[in-house]
């Protein structure tokens, strides 16, 4: 009952959580029209014409993105509207692996952002330097902020990394520059890496603001959906993991998943906040790192949680070597970077390769599974639309035929799908529990049952008559069937005991004692013989003697010659089987059962024992005159649904 009530509680709290997720979502939703417009963000903060590529120019409008990708974008015009607006006030730029310069158009800097070695950025800061003799600038680590009018940086390494700049257009000199409002101005931002990944629009924004205006920003638009996944984090901690330990054990495909959901929610938390890294992280290229080192701990997880609803060794073996092989090239990577082999970021064409590959390949392998794996059917549904998005954007990272990142998709998708399972088996292990309990009660009745049925008074007379007659024939023999009765009856009695389905070995061990007792009854008239091909299964406790018991005195035992009573069993493709057959005087199966004073009681609820307890059944078969076989037919997969006692 207690099993019961807890999983009352936790279907309860699941409930709760969903709940809670909904309000967010509608929190989120209801911002958008809550929004006090503090900011204003625009495409540039030039107004005039743009080229990329060197290609045609088009005019800019600053309230539309420039999806365009590209190696190379310049700007060409005068300030616009909003930066003249907001002269006094903040300009920010945030920008993402890009370099970028703003200068006018006889080639003064106004805002540079651009890589330079160790030995020309050195010169560089003795020309800006009041006093180029410093011994600082012959050391090899400096200041990377050098202010042009405190609106110039430079960096080293060769990683742009996130930005996040805040620039005072009021701080320009006009007696250098002249008039701002008339000031011709040549923007070019330079994408340095070989694959043109990103448009303009997802690396460079502009913002203009009155107050710090990154900050009002990032809480309007970032803080409601960094809740909604910090909600899916806590699923993953949290609601999944322990799903498993409610529903038995420790079940690693919920605790696979529920890793792969906090590396979601914490991706998706990077992807947010990528802009805005650079106002707690002074380092940009550790603002890069972080989202895409994320990125690919997701992919991990991905990965993991594939392999974990895989059943066969060669094909656990194969996955488990995939994404070993992927977390090497993941980590070797990383080293790179550091060790400013490779640029991280210049290094994700060939791990989005690797992602393809290693995702294909255990979808394939799931695949494989699916004619004897029935959960890799369902695995395979709720997958494939990740892993096709997965492909999908691998082809779109060199096609370039949508801006669309297609895998949240797929992953919202399969988080739908889980939230959903996790839910019906919850409450499918609520509605077991219960039945687990009835199970329990009945098979008490039961045991008691067969119990009483073996030493009602006239078995034991019969047992103890038989015993006294050996006494003085053969005291040998009447002490030794002295002692098997003892451990006959005890083993009865300790039967009240027990609940979960025993090894055949230990029933047989049992069901001997009786066939040795009733041996001496009957002498010479019952014979008892033995097929064991295969003993290496379960079965409910005293779930064999019935059947047993039945053959003897209603079978061999009605026969004037009597006869012999046959235990074999054997194993099928799907089953193990105990077979109980004599050769006694049958009965007619189709006939009405005789009211003759005997409960049947024990033979129904070994029948439902059996079924409950192992998924199994109970097959019989008579013809009148020649015999009674019946049959114990126990599926393989319910040898696996109790724990077992050895």
């Amino acid at each position: 009952m207690r099993k019961v009530l807890g999983s009352q509680k936790w279907t309860f709290g699941c409930i709760i959580i969903v709940l809670l997720l909904f309000i967010g979502l509608l929190v989120y939703g209801a911002q958008y029209y809550l929004r006090i417009d503090l900011t204003d963000t625009q495409t540039t903060f030039i107004e005039g014409e743009y080229s990329v590529d060197g290609g045609d120019w088009k005019p800019i409008d600053n309230f539309k993105p420039i999806n365009d990708r590209f190696h190379k974008i310049v700007f060409k015009g005068r300030l616009s509207d909003a930066a003249l607006g907001y002269y006094n006030n903040n300009m920010s730029i945030s920008s993402k692996n890009v370099w970028y310069t703003a200068k006018t158009a006889d080639g003064k800097p106004i805002i540079e952002l651009t890589y330079r070695d160790k030995d020309t950025l050195r010169e560089y800061v003795k020309q800006l330097s009041d006093n180029p003799d410093d011994p600082i600038y012959d050391k090899e680590i400096f200041d990377r902020e050098y202010p042009i009018g405190n609106t110039t940086q430079l960096a080293f390494p060769q990683t742009p990394g996130y930005r996040n700049e805040t620039i005072y257009l009021s701080t320009i000199d006009t007696d250098v520059y002249g008039d701002l409002e008339q000031l011709s101005i040549v923007f070019e931002v330079e994408n340095p890496y070989p694959f043109a990944e990103q448009s303009f629009s997802d690396c460079f924004k502009v913002m203009f603001s009155e107050a710090n205006g990154n900050y009002m920003q990032f809480f309007y638009d970032v803080m409601p959906p960094i809740a909604a996944f910090l909600l899916v984090c806590f699923f993953g901690l949290f609601l999944f993991p322990i799903a498993g330990f409610i529903l038995g054990k420790v079940n690693h495909k919920y605790l696979t998943f529920g890793v792969l959901c906090f590396f979601w929610g914490m991706f998706m938390i990077g992807n947010r906040t990528s802009m805005y890294l650079n106002m707690w992280i002074v380092d940009p290229g550790v603002c890069m790192l972080t989202e895409v080192v994320l990125h690919y701990c997701l992919i991990i997880s991905i990965m993991f949680y594939l392999k974990s609803n895989l059943t066969g060794s060669l094909t656990r073996a194969i996955a488990n070597a995939t994404a070993s092989a992927y977390i090497l090239v993941t980590i070797t990577a990383i080293v790179l970077q550091f060790t400013q082999v490779m640029d991280l970021y210049a290094s994700r064409p060939y791990l989005y390769m690797c992602t393809a590959l290693g995702t294909l390949i255990i979808t394939v392998l799931l695949f494989t599974e699916v004619k004897y794996n029935k959960e890799a059917v369902v695995i395979l549904a709720s997958w494939t639309p990740l892993t096709l998005s997965i492909l999908i954007d691998a082809i779109n990272h060199y096609t370039h035929f949508t801006e669309i990142h297609f895998y949240h998709f797929g992953l919202a998708i399969t988080m739908i799908y889980q939230i959903v399972k996790l839910v019906l088996d919850l409450r499918r292990q609520y509605l077991e529990s219960i039945r687990y309990q009835q199970m329990q009660k009945e098979l008490y009745e039961a045991k008691v049952s067969v119990m009483v049925s073996q030493i009602q008074p006239h078995f034991m007379y019969n047992a103890l008559t038989s015993i006294a007659m050996m006494c003085s024939i053969d005291p040998d023999t009447a002490q030794e069937a002295t002692v098997t009765f003892a451990k006959y009856l005890r083993g009865n009695m300790d039967s009240l005991k027990q609940t979960k389905p025993i090894p055949f070995d230990q029933e047989l061990e049992h069901l001997k004692k009786y066939l040795y007792i009733e041996k001496l009854r009957f002498g010479r008239k019952l014979n008892i013989a033995y097929d064991i091909q295969t003993s290496d299964f379960v079965l409910p406790q005293l779930s064999i003697q019935p059947l047993v018991e039945n053959a003897v005195k209603h079978g061999v035992g009605m026969k004037k010659q009597g006869g012999t009573v046959t235990i074999a069993t054997r194993e099928t493709e799907t089953a193990f089987e105990v077979v109980i057959s004599d050769d006694g005087v049958g009965f007619d199966t189709s006939a009405e059962q005789k009211d003759d004073g005997r409960s049947h009681v024990g033979m129904e609820n070994t029948k439902r024992r059996i079924k409950e307890m192992c998924g199994g059944e109970v097959k019989i078969e008579s013809t009148v005159g020649e015999g009674t076989v019946a049959t114990v037919i126990l599926p393989k997969e319910g040898q696996h649904n109790e724990d077992t006692v050895s």
